[in-house]
C-alpha cells in the first residue's frame, strides 16, 4: 500500500511473478503501475505490506534491503544510458570483480543482443532500437532474478517495436528471469504476457492468462479496456432482460435492477434489408434489429460500420473483415453473438 498526501495510490496489491514468465501490470495512466514497480525496486518505500524475493523478505515497513542488493534489474522508457560512457562501459556499469570476467560478460551480452561490434561506440551514435538493446544488456549484466520494465518499448518506432520486443523477451526467458512489465497498451500485454494483472485506481481488479482476461472480464470497464464495446441496457423482469435483440439471462441480478449487456463490434453480424424484413431469428444470434448506417470506414484489415438503431435511436458499431462500405442511410439488420455477450449489473 502506498499513499501520497493521504491519497491511496496503490491499495492492497498482491502479485506473484514466476521465473521465466512475463507478468504485465496493465492499466491506464495514473492507476499506480509505476509506483508499484518503484516499491519493488526499492526506489520508494511502501506504507504497508511486504515484498519477498525467492522466499526471503526484502522489505516491509521497518526492514529494507537497499535497491542495489535486491538483484532486481530495471528498464525504463528513456533507456537511461550514460552519454559519456561507451556502450561497453554502460553495460559494465555496476559490475564488480575481475576485469577479465567483466569484459567477457559484456562481450557475451552484446553479442546476444546483436551489438557485438558496438563496444566502443557511444549512445548518441546509436538508433533508438540499438539503445534499447544496450539498456537490456546492461540490465541483464548482474544476472538479476527479477526484471522490472516500465513501458520500455513505447519510445520505439512501430516498425521496430514488435521485433525488438520479441527479441527482448526471448533473451529474458532464456535467462529464466522473472519479468514484471508495466504497460498501458492492451495489445502489448496480450502479445507479451503469460499473466496479466489489470489495474485500476490503485487496485488489481483482475488477474489471469491473457485469454481468460479477454474472454471472462470482471466488469464492463475491463471489456472496454481491450476493445470498443456496444452497450445495450435493460431491466430484469422475471429473471430475463427484454431487448430489441431478444431475451437475455441475467444470473445473480435481482428483479427490477438494470443491467448492461456488453458486446464487442466484431461479434455483431450484419444482414441486408429485404423490403423491411430481416433474417429469421437463430439460436446463435437471437433476434435481429434494424438500424441505419451513419458512418462506414475502412480500417486496413477490416471495416467499421456505425448504426443508429430504429427501435430507440441508440448507436451501435460492427466490424466486418475486408472492405464493406455501405452508403450512409442504408437500412441493415444487426444480430448479436449470444455466446459473446457479457451481462453486468449497472453500477450506482
Amino acid at each position: 500500500m502506498r499513499r501520497y498526501d493521504g491519497r491511496l495510490v496503490v491499495n492492497d496489491v498482491s502479485l506473484q511473478v514466476m521465473p521465466g514468465q512475463v507478468t504485465c501490470l496493465l492499466g491506464p495512466s495514473g492507476c499506480g503501475k509505476s509506483t508499484t514497480l518503484r516499491m519493488i525496486a526499492g526506489v520508494e518505500m511502501q506504507d504497508e505490506g511486504e515484498i519477498w524475493v525467492d522466499g526471503k523478505l526484502i522489505c516491509d515497513t521497518v526492514f529494507r534491503v537497499p535497491p542495489e542488493r535486491r538483484h532486481i534489474g530495471l528498464m525504463f522508457q528513456d533507456f537511461a544510458l550514460f552519454p559519456h560512457l561507451s556502450v561497453g562501459a554502460n553495460v559494465a556499469f555496476g559490475l564488480s570483480g575481475d576485469k577479465g570476467e567483466i569484459g567477457r560478460r559484456v562481450e557475451e551480452l552484446l553479442k546476444r543482443v546483436g551489438l557485438g561490434n558496438y563496444t566502443d561506440k557511444f549512445p548518441h551514435e546509436l538508433s533508438g532500437g540499438e539503445q534499447q538493446r544496450v539498456a537490456l544488456a546492461r540490465a541483464l549484466a548482474p544476472r538479476p532474478r527479477i526484471m522490472l520494465m516500465d513501458e520500455p518499448f513505447s519510445g520505439l518506432d512501430n516498425r521496430l517495436r514488435d521485433g525488438i520486443r520479441d527479441e527482448t523477451l526471448d533473451i529474458l526467458r532464456e535467462q529464466d528471469t522473472a519479468v514484471l512489465l508495466v504497460t498501458h497498451e492492451p495489445e502489448e500485454a496480450m502479445r507479451m504476457a503469460d499473466q496479466i494483472a489489470l489495474m485500476r485506481d490503485g487496485r488489481i481488479v483482475q488477474q489471469g492468462a491473457p485469454y481468460n482476461i479477454y474472454n471472462a472480464p470482471v466488469d464492463r470497464d475491463a471489456v472496454a479496456f481491450f476493445s470498443d464495446i456496444n452497450v445495450i441496457r435493460g431491466r430484469v423482469e422475471g429473471s430475463l432482460v427484454q431487448t430489441a435483440f431478444g431475451q437475455f439471462l441475467a444470473p445473480g441480478v435481482h428483479e427490477g435492477n438494470e443491467v448492461d449487456i456488453v458486446i464487442r463490434p466484431q461479434h455483431m453480424k450484419i444482414d441486408f434489408d429485404r423490403l423491411g424484413r430481416g433474417p429469421d431469428p437463430t439460436i446463435e444470434y437471437g433476434t435481429p434489429a434494424r438500424g441505419v448506417v451513419e458512418r462506414a470506414r475502412f480500417m486496413g484489415s477490416e471495416s467499421l460500420v456505425e448504426f443508429r438503431m430504429d427501435h430507440d435511436g441508440s448507436r451501435l458499431k460492427a466490424t466486418v473483415p475486408n472492405v464493406f462500405l455501405p452508403k450512409l442511410g442504408t437500412p441493415l439488420w444487426l444480430m448479436i453473438r449470444r455466446d459473446r455477450c457479457f451481462t453486468f449489473p449497472v453500477k450506482d
